[in-house]
């Protein structure tokens, strides 16, 4: 796990279909894996900063929530089943 990029779980109850679509999308540019409505983002301070500015300018705050979760780099991350363990690729294309 980077020190530099650490490990977020970003996850969100958004009560509009078309603001969650909005949101999905926005949360989708900063993942590198996940399932509907909880992602896995490696995000730098400024990732970060950018994702929050970003999601506090979609969600609605009296019928949406949206948390995001820094994982403790000293613990291990257990997957279960055919789930993959998140990484920190090399790189991340934006496209």
């Amino acid at each position: 796990m980077s020190r530099s990029r650490p490990l977020h779980i970003v996850s969100y109850d958004i009560a509009e279909p078309a603001r969650l679509a909005r949101v999905h999308d926005a949360v989708k540019e900063y993942s590198t894996g996940g399932q509907k409505s909880v992602h896995e983002c490696f995000l730098s301070p400024g990732e970060l900063a950018g994702l929050r500015r970003v999601l506090g300018s979609l969600v609605e705050p009296r019928e949406d929530s949206v948390f995001i979760l820094r994982l403790d780099p000293r613990m291990g991350v257990h997957a279960l089943g055919i789930a993959v363990k998140p990484r920190d690729e090399p790189f991340f294309y934006v496209g």
